[in-house]
Parts: C-alpha cells; sequence; structure tokens
C-alpha cells in the first residue's frame, strides 16, 4: 500500500526516504487518477524493493502540491535525495509507467 503524504509527514517520508520516490498526485474527483490508482498499486506491488510509492491528495494538501510544482492532476513526481528530477503529467498505462520508474531508478 502506498504511503499517503501529509504536510505531518513529508520530512520523514520524502525528505528523509533511503529509496527513491515516486509520488502520485491525485483528486478523488478526477477520473484519470482514478483509473490511474489500481496500476499504481500493482506496481508498488512489485517494486517496492526499489522504489518508495507515495500519494499526495491534491485538495488534502494543497500547499504540498504547490510545493512540488504540481499544476494538473495526475501528476507523477520523481523524486531522489529529496530532489524533483522528473515529473509526467496525466494517464499512462502500466507498461509506461513501469518504464518510466525504471528508467528513474536507474538514473
Amino acid at each position: 500500500m502506498p504511503v499517503v503524504i501529509t504536510k505531518e509527514n513529508v520530512e520523514k517520508e520524502i525528505a528523509q526516504s533511503k529509496l527513491p520516490v515516486v509520488l502520485d498526485v491525485y483528486a478523488t474527483w478526477c477520473g484519470p487518477c482514478q483509473q490511474m490508482a489500481p496500476i499504481f498499486d500493482e506496481l508498488e506491488k512489485e517494486m517496492s524493493d526499489k522504489v518508495k510509492f507515495a500519494k499526495l491528495n491534491v485538495d488534502e494538501a494543497r500547499e504540498l502540491s504547490i510545493q512540488y510544482g504540481v499544476t494538473s492532476v495526475p501528476t507523477f513526481v520523481f523524486i531522489k535525495n529529496n530532489d524533483i528530477k522528473h515529473k509526467e503529467v496525466g494517464y499512462m498505462n502500466k507498461d509506461d509507467l513501469k518504464a518510466k520508474i525504471e528508467e528513474f531508478i536507474g538514473s
């Protein structure tokens, strides 16, 4: 299960993470976000030994969304050593998202 990011745990879960982080910034009212949720969960089960999967609800943590430069949802933010390395916006199928994550891990 991906970790839910809040302003209370962002420091511990992202800034201090030993693993690279893939942050799914989503909204409950967003159709593509809802389509991505099971894909994100599947990839987390397959790849959690290599990367931390985290979710951020844009409506519950607007200030964090702004901090990560998110302007639309879904946005996937790729973070390594508390540094944003890459962002992907919009729906992706499982293979495409997995390829982006693997490319990120290898960078």
